[in-house]
């Protein structure tokens, strides 16, 4: 804008009346672009204000209706902590449950008159029990020493599997191994399950309750909000006083042109 200003000032000066109307015309439809460029700024300056109440509306009073509330649908906490609760349960049920195998048929050393699924030729060391992560209250527990946990149970359990063959659709150890590759798989899937149930359903609750998102506005709007309406005011505000300013230059260029254009017919007037 200020090459634009200084050039056509120049122009002006000079005297050069086709190149000046010119770039007047140009000058005309940058102030153009440049007030509509204003006008959007200012309408995403209302929208960032207008969103930021919102949101601030929305954490500062949870209960009421707000305008989020049909675009953010919560539950109540009593729902959310009752998913918790049931995921809790699941999860300590499905480690139990991998540790009753381990202990009543992996680790076992069946008679050799046992039929399967309870005898099928395991041997070699133990397998170590599934760390349960929470005890039967549901309170958070320790591992206890030689137990694996979610993070490493696949690869540990893996070094006991023993390479097995189907008799009467009964899988039959025939190497050294403590499970075969079906019960392995099986315990597997149950320690996903559990895995996923006990990491991430936390995340999911509070997701489900709206307490993440509750957590992402509050800081949102204490650390960009205030300087998102600030600049997006300056940017409008600059913009309209460049648009203003080149505007008015405009007008004089016009008025200098033609005052000099009837000087100049003036002096021709008076010659002849």
């Amino acid at each position: 804008m200020l090459f634009v200003v200084i050039v056509g000032f120049l122009l002006s000066i000079l005297g050069l009346q086709c190149l000046l109307y010119t770039f007047i015309v140009f000058g005309w439809i940058l102030v153009t672009l440049t007030f509509v460029l204003s006008g959007t700024f200012l309408v995403l300056h209302n929208v960032v204000a207008d969103t930021c109440i919102a949101m601030d509306e929305w954490v500062q009073n949870p209960q009421a209706h707000t305008a989020l509330d049909d675009i953010l649908p919560c539950v109540d906490k009593a729902t959310a902590q009752l998913t918790l609760t049931r995921s809790k349960q699941i999860t300590y049920q499905l480690t139990m449950m991998v540790d009753t195998v381990i202990g009543s048929i992996a680790n076992s050393n069946p008679a050799p008159n046992t039929l399967p699924p309870l005898n099928y030729n395991q041997s070699g060391p133990f397998v170590p029990n599934l760390c349960t992560p929470l005890k039967q209250d549901l309170t958070n527990a320790t591992c206890s020493p030689g137990e694996v946990d979610f993070s490493n149970a696949t690869e540990v359990w893996k070094k006991y599997v023993c390479e097995a063959k189907r008799v009467n659709k009964n899988e039959i150890c025939t190497t050294t191994g403590r499970l075969t590759p079906t019960l392995y798989n099986q315990m597997n899937a149950a320690e996903n399950v559990a895995f996923g149930l006990y990491h991430y359903t936390p995340f999911l609750v509070d997701v489900q309750d709206c307490t993440f998102v509750r957590s992402t506005f509050r800081s949102f709007s204490a650390n960009h909000c205030p300087s998102l309406r600030k600049y997006t005011q300056w940017i409008y505000i600059g913009l309209v006083l460049v648009s203003g300013g080149v505007m008015c230059s405009l007008i004089l260029w016009v008025l200098y042109a033609r005052e000099r254009r009837h000087k100049v017919y003036a002096k021709q007037l008076y010659a002849d």
